[in-house]
């Protein structure tokens, strides 16, 4: 680690609750910032103790990046623009009168309820706040909007009699969240 007691057991505090690969990172910046307070003259207790005042405490270390973990900022975007896919594809299940299309009871339920699934775990990411760990449910959730998106489409495309423009507008909103969403996915699994 860094080489100083106080500098192991900050990293150590750290690295419960981040990837390794943060805590390399904040190793390196704090071994540097250690050395720095050393070449200015501290002796070995003051220059880890200002290197670690420099960086913060562990709690905001965390804080701030779970504000910047990749599954948090993806929930937050794929909660915000939910709405507004769902109002799309509203106006094309109430034109085409989707109470009448062939699809299975249990099929219907399924799919509100795995939606409700989504939003949960979308909104369980979107909500962490020192809690990196919490921050990746929004990678299962993703991949689910994924299949659940597909699924509305071949629905539709197989359903709706005419090209009509409730369909390309829902079309289009569930295609560019699939585009968003799968360009997500590596970092989210990384």
């Amino acid at each position: 680690m860094a080489g100083h007691d106080l500098i192991d057991d900050y990293l150590a505090r750290l690295a419960r609750h981040l990837p390794a690969d943060a805590v390399a990172e904040l190793a390196d910046g704090l071994a540097e910032t250690y050395d720095r307070q050393l070449s200015a003259g501290l002796a070995k207790d003051a220059a880890a103790t200002a290197a670690i005042a420099e960086f913060g405490a562990p709690e905001v270390v965390l804080a701030a990046f779970v504000r910047q973990s990749p599954g948090r900022r993806t929930a937050l975007i794929l909660l915000a623009c939910g709405p507004v896919v769902g109002a799309c594809w509203a106006t094309l299940l109430i034109s085409e009168h989707a109470w009448t299309w062939p699809v299975p009871a249990g099929l219907r339920l399924a799919f509100g309820l795995a939606l409700v699934a989504v939003v949960a775990a979308l909104a369980y990411a979107a909500t962490a706040r020192t809690a990196y760990r919490r921050t990746r449910a929004s990678a299962p959730g993703c991949l689910v909007l994924l299949l659940l998106d597909a699924g509305l489409l071949a629905t539709a495309a197989t359903t709706v009699p005419a090209l009509r423009w409730p369909f390309a507008l829902a079309a289009a909103a569930s295609l560019t969240r699939m585009t968003l969403t799968a360009r997500a996915l590596p970092r989210l699994f990384g």
